[in-house]
């Protein structure tokens, strides 16, 4: 596996959509400002990886199941197949403290 970053979420999606792999953006201790909007960014984007059988996660919850409390509301997201996301979860919940 290999990495790429274009910068838009979009591209990025169909790139991971069409090749494989799992789109990461978390929440960074360093940078705890997140960019990527819950409403317009990550929930069509869940839909979609949803609907191409893979699975769409804050890490701790389907981000389909997040109930936005403010339009403009930010929210980390990985997404991708649902084996490498599966991985992903059981990664962050041995390692993530």
């Amino acid at each position: 596996m290999g990495q790429r970053y274009v910068g838009s979420v979009v591209a990025d999606v169909h790139r991971t959509l069409l090749n494989g792999g799992i789109f990461l953006y978390p929440r960074k201790s360093d940078a705890p400002k997140l960019k990527i909007r819950l409403l317009y960014e990550c929930n069509p984007m869940a839909y979609i990886m949803e609907q191409a059988g893979g699975l769409a996660t804050t890490g701790k919850v389907s981000i389909l199941d997040l109930q936005p409390t403010n339009i403009h509301e930010r929210s980390p997201i990985f997404l991708g197949s649902k084996e490498d996301v599966e991985e992903l979860i059981s990664y962050l919940e041995k390692y993530d403290h």
